[in-house]
């Protein structure tokens, strides 16, 4: 069986009903990355990130007997990882600090990797970008990412942040303002220099 073309709740019925090892790890390798990016947002320590994930897949693990009751499976591990990262906070008694993004790295095309110049401005077009994004209020910045980085559709979103649909909207709106105007400063800026 080819777990990787399979969905999330077939996964989930394979765990649950088969004690399926191969569709744990596939699920685990499937929503670790994008949990512990989340758990980042939370914590100061990407170490304890990526502990507080696994705790949360250890204890879906131990309670696999009844995940076929659950709904929707993502928004349950991400209300958990939410859930032990506040727990974590609580018990070293601070407040949780939001990491700015981290630049991935990109590849260019050859055609760009030899013009210096479009090298160049597509660089600064990306830190403008990050800028943008680690510069949007707290909430604004973790809604943007969950729905941006982490494909979260709204709904899933307000499930987990326990707020409204709308607000999630809102901040997205915002978000999307705040972005659309660094693009437009960076592109009039481009714009003068050419003229």
């Amino acid at each position: 069986m080819m777990y990787q073309d399979c969905t999330t709740e077939e996964l989930q019925h394979l765990i649950a009903t088969n004690e399926d090892q191969l569709a744990y790890k596939e699920l685990y390798n499937r929503f670790s990355p994008g949990m512990i990016s989340f758990a980042t947002q939370y914590l100061s320590n990407l170490e304890a990130a990526e502990e507080i994930v696994s705790d949360v897949f250890i204890r879906i693990w131990i309670r696999r007997s009844t995940l076929d009751q659950v709904g929707n499976l993502k928004v349950y591990i991400y209300v958990s990882v939410r859930n032990f990262s506040n727990n974590y906070l609580k018990s070293l008694k601070t407040q949780p600090e939001i990491l700015p993004v981290t630049e991935k790295e990109s590849n260019f095309e050859d055609s760009q990797a030899n013009n210096p110049h479009q090298v160049v401005q597509a660089n600064i077009l990306r830190q403008r970008i990050l800028m943008a994004i680690s510069n949007l209020p707290p909430r604004c910045g973790e809604i943007f990412r969950m729905a941006k980085e982490e494909g979260l559709k709204i709904h899933e979103i307000a499930e987990v942040l326990k707020i409204s649909p709308k607000t999630v909207e809102n901040q997205l709106t915002i978000g999307f303002k705040k972005m659309a105007a660094a693009l437009m400063e960076f592109t009039d800026k481009v714009i003068r220099i050419r003229s």
